[in-house]
């Protein structure tokens, strides 16, 4: 049985502010990116800002940066200026610090020499996605994202398992954020064909990295048609490693929605992934998943009823394929909203005194 969240999430629009009308959210991740942590901070600011919140949002983009060595879609900033100012000047009365980035790194400078208190999220296993490319032991990033996160009033985790596993690694006062799903753009109405007149397909949709574990499920022997949304580092080298899947790039909004609709099963064979929006998004889509049993997933399937784990990802993918009820997969995770997942996000904010 799967873990689900406990929080009983508001179903009103408005939103409880707490009192906050300035927040700074500070974020290496963000538009034109497209990955889960840049799906959840725009969602996350867009409820934000229709309960009328202020939101500052520091991104590479306003500043000096270069691509990341060995993941160009990435940016590095190497240079902030101004920063310190933009800050201060905006007065917030909350600060959020999402990702362990170079940003991340510089507003945790700022607000600890200011005295000012501060969030950050735990949204990436950094350790193992480091490990995959550098031989550097995991237990040392560990060390490292703990010092960065251990002077923050909260720090959110998307998921009961991951919040589990830092938990026992010794990372103190963490807090649930959970995510959404659009319901209104990913839904079973979306499909195109019929899957009684087709081969089966099998989809995956994210980054197109080692870290991924991508291959896991294109070396699968499957009949039908598996399908690669996504652009990344290893794109290149898929392609032509595998030249019977059908790598069509990255897709968003309708075009993207339309993709999970016409699945048959979404692949999801990452182990390192902390929660993995694309598995809600497809499940809103009548879309059953197979994916291994680990942090993120565990924590969304429930066995037989929009999906399956297994150790064996061929057996999950068998499995999941018997599930046709589309409807009733979509109706199976009403939990997953983003108004929900934003009244969280204002319950553990770190409210900074007017004084300060």
């Amino acid at each position: 049985m799967t873990n689900k969240l406990d929080q009983t999430l508001p179903l009103s629009h408005t939103l409880d502010a707490k009192g906050i009308q300035r927040l700074t959210l500070v974020s290496d991740a963000w538009i034109p990116q497209m990955n889960g942590v840049v799906t959840t901070l725009t969602q996350l600011v867009k409820k934000l800002e229709m309960s009328g919140i202020e939101v500052d949002v520091i991104h590479p983009n306003d500043y000096q940066r270069m691509p990341l060595p060995t993941y160009p879609e990435i940016p590095f900033v190497w240079r902030a200026s101004g920063l310190e100012q933009r800050i201060l000047n905006f007065r917030p009365q909350a600060i959020h610090i999402a990702t362990e980035g170079a940003l991340g790194w510089k507003a945790r400078r700022i607000a600890l020499k200011h005295h000012l208190p501060f969030t950050t999220a735990y949204h990436t296993k950094y350790p193992e996605y480091i490990h995959e490319r550098f031989p550097i032991p995991t237990r040392w990033i560990y060390h490292l994202l703990k010092w960065f996160h251990r002077p923050a009033y909260n720090t959110f985790v998307p998921a009961p398992s991951i919040l589990s596993e830092l938990t026992d690694k010794g990372f103190p006062h963490l807090v649930l954020m959970t995510r959404g799903v659009d319901t209104t753009l990913f839904s079973p109405y979306k499909a195109q064909t019929d899957p009684q007149q087709r081969a089966p397909r099998y989809l995956y949709v994210g980054r197109v990295a080692p870290e991924k574990n991508i291959t896991a499920f294109l070396d699968l022997n499957l009949p039908g048609q598996k399908i690669v949304v996504g652009k990344g580092p290893d794109l290149d080298n898929l392609k032509t490693a595998y030249p019977d899947v059908a790598f069509v790039g990255a897709k968003q909004g309708s075009e993207l929605a339309e993709f999970y609709a016409n699945a048959d099963v979404l692949v999801f064979p990452s182990l390192t992934d902390t929660f993995g929006v694309v598995n809600i998004e497809a499940i809103a889509s009548g879309t059953p998943v197979a994916a291994f049993p680990v942090t993120g997933p565990k924590d969304i399937i429930t066995q037989g009823v929009n999906g399956f784990l297994d150790q064996n990802l061929k057996t999950a993918v068998e499995k999941a394929l018997l599930l046709d009820n589309r409807r009733d997969i979509a109706d199976s995770i009403p939990e997953y909203t983003w108004q929900g997942a934003a009244q969280q996000f204002l319950d553990h904010l770190a409210v900074i005194p007017e004084e300060a």
